[in-house]
This record gives structure tokens, C-alpha cells and sequence, in this order.
């Protein structure tokens, strides 16, 4: 099986604390690209809250508080950690993180395409291997819609329902309850994760 036929696929059934989502799930396909990976996204579109005010195609600051599919790559060696943040009007935030919550660099920049209809849309996010940790080896994938009291978090790996505590909100950084990813399965037994000289720059 040639590795242009090897893709990954991940259903966000579930809100970050396990019940199931009313509508239908946002899908998110990762793919092999040329210098990195393809990451597609097939998701309800909601168009709530408003679009964000910044240009299609451009990073955005403080994305999450919008409308947006997340996807987190993690090193669970390190910490380290890439957050893709993808926007359904075209803006985009990445950021990487060394330790839980702790960005060190933010708004790289991405190639990002997004095809919008009525009632869902579709975006192709062309992540290179130079923005993800050394030995990316977890997954997780969150989506946010809606306003105020109405705002949806979703997760793909959600926290346990045994681990929930009275009063807990919604955390995209439990580190700990994200799901094993196998590159090598996706590109290869062979494959090796190319050095990234973005993350050598942190530890020099």
C-alpha cells in the first residue's frame, strides 16, 4: 500500500466531558503531505460566533474565542506540544508550547484553504513537519461553537466521566487524557520524524 492511500481519521463524538454532541460530528482526516502532513477538516458550520476581524488566510490571535476545530500533537516525553487552530471564515492560529499551556512561539504561518456552504464547511491545513515536537507521539481534537451561555466544547478524547470534579470547566490542555497517534503507521514502518530546526532553536 503506496502511502498516498494512508490517512488517519478522527469523529469529535463527544463534548470535553463525554456526552454526546447534537449535531452532526466534525471529522478531521490527517493525511500524508509532501513536507509534512495534510490535516482536512469536515465540519458543521454554525457561523456562531461571528466571523473573527482578521484577513482569510491569516493567523489570528485568541482564535479559540471563536468559531474553530483544534487539533493538538504532542510529545508526552517533553511536553511539547503543536496546537492547530483552523477557522471556518479562513483564519488560522498555531502555536507550540513547551510545557502544559506555555507558548513559546505563536501565529506561524500556514498554508490553509477553506471551501464554505450553507450549513458546513471544509478545510485543507498543510502542517510541515518542521513545526511538530521531536517524537510527536499523542493526539487530541477539540471543537467550539456558539455564544455565551451557549458555547459547545468538544473533544475527541474528553476527560473520563469518573475523573470530572464539581464545577470543572472545559481544559484543552489535560495533557494526560490524550490518545496515543502512530506516525510510522500513517507514513510508514520506515519513516523517520525529520529534525526540526524550529524546536532545536528552543533547546539551544
Amino acid at each position: 500500500m503506496s502511502g498516498a492511500y494512508m490517512k488517519m481519521e478522527f469523529t469529535i463524538k463527544h463534548t470535553w466531558d463525554g456526552l454526546p454532541v447534537s449535531h452532526e460530528p466534525v471529522t478531521i482526516v490527517l493525511k500524508s503531505d509532501n513536507a509534512g502532513l495534510l490535516m482536512e477538516v469536515n465540519a458543521p458550520f454554525f457561523n456562531d460566533p461571528p466571523a473573527p476581524l482578521g484577513e482569510p488566510g491569516k493567523p489570528f490571535s485568541r482564535l479559540w474565542d471563536y468559531e474553530v476545530v483544534e487539533a493538538f500533537f504532542l510529545s508526552d516525553r517533553t511536553e511539547q506540544y503543536l496546537e492547530v487552530e483552523l477557522c471556518p471564515h479562513g483564519q488560522h492560529l498555531l502555536l507550540l508550547l513547551s510545557g502544559k499551556r506555555r507558548v513559546w512561539k505563536e501565529e506561524l504561518p500556514l498554508e490553509f484553504e477553506v471551501t464554505r456552504m450553507k450549513t458546513k464547511w471544509e478545510g485543507k491545513a498543510h502542517l510541515p513537519w518542521n513545526y511538530f515536537p521531536p517524537c510527536t507521539n499523542k493526539f487530541n481534537a477539540f471543537a467550539i461553537h456558539g455564544s455565551g451561555e451557549e458555547r459547545k466544547y468538544e473533544a475527541l478524547h474528553p476527560v473520563p466521566r469518573h475523573e470530572l470534579q464539581e464545577g470543572q470547566k472545559p481544559d484543552f490542555h489535560r495533557l494526560e487524557f490524550f490518545k496515543d497517534l502512530s506516525l510510522k503507521g500513517l507514513m510508514g514502518e520506515d519513516w523517520k520524524q525529520p529534525e526540526s530546526d524550529i524546536w532545536k532553536s528552543l533547546t539551544n
